[in-house]
């Protein structure tokens, strides 16, 4: 059973991290984020994994927020960052260097030296799932984290990596009706005015086969900037209208 949550306000992003890193809410996810970081990956058999739950990481003042699923098993469960030390973040963390929000094109470890601008990376689920897969009660019961951040932070257009962040986003904010279907590159316009664009999941399910090329991700992650910066994104150079 997970215990009902009881959202608290939270004054700062400082507090919040503080909050997510030890929170032990779902027996099953504390099970798994532990067991993994005790028996390891053997390519990282020296290392110490983080084994905890894995707070947003990017630049406070952001105006993107880019929100995925849950941490990689030995990628952000591993590193304590989120999309780091794995293919799914060397994919991810290529395309905002490209696309000139990232100060460097990998993102290997805490202290690695990678600095946003302008961006804030998420997630619904702080703990490693099994299978990728969280419950909805395991969602809900981190959803209190997202939804301080979304108060946090001074966004102004979110970017959904994968359908599961899609959905995130618009339970919390809300969105016009009618409801449009996640899709790579579809965009609604969430309760508040603020913009919501989809991209597919940076997943090695999806870049290995193709399904995500590095040219779509930083279509969309361009035009996702442009609305962040209040601009209209061009069809021909930014992404869909």
């Amino acid at each position: 059973m997970v215990a009902a949550v009881v959202p608290e306000p939270v004054g700062s992003l400082a507090e919040l991290e503080d909050r997510i890193v030890t929170c032990r809410r779902c027996p099953r996810l504390v099970a798994w984020r532990e067991e993994v970081a005790r028996e390891k990956r053997r390519a990282y058999a020296d290392e110490e994994y983080w084994g905890r739950p894995v707070p947003g990481f990017g630049d406070p003042a952001a105006a993107l927020l880019i929100v995925g699923l849950a941490p990689g098993a030995h990628g952000a469960n591993r590193t304590g960052r989120m999309f780091t030390g794995d293919r799914s973040g060397d994919f991810l963390y290529a395309s905002l260097h490209r696309c000139g929000i990232a100060s460097q094109p990998t993102s290997t470890g805490r202290d690695d030296g990678l600095r946003l601008t302008g961006a804030w990376i998420t997630a619904p689920v702080r703990c490693a799932p099994p299978q990728n897969r969280p419950t909805t009660v395991e969602r809900d019961a981190c959803a209190p984290f997202l939804a301080a951040e979304l108060a946090l932070l001074p966004w102004r257009a979110v970017l959904a990596l994968g359908g599961f962040g899609w959905d995130a986003v618009v339970r919390h904010v809300g969105v016009d009706s009618p409801r449009p279907r996640f899709g790579h590159g579809t965009r609604a316009r969430l309760a508040d005015g603020r913009p919501l664009i989809g991209s597919y999941h940076v997943s090695q399910q999806n870049t290995f086969t193709g399904r995500l090329t590095p040219a779509m991700l930083d279509e969309v992650v361009r035009a996702a900037l442009a609305l962040a910066r209040g601009a209209t994104p061009d069809p021909a150079s930014g992404g869909p209208a």
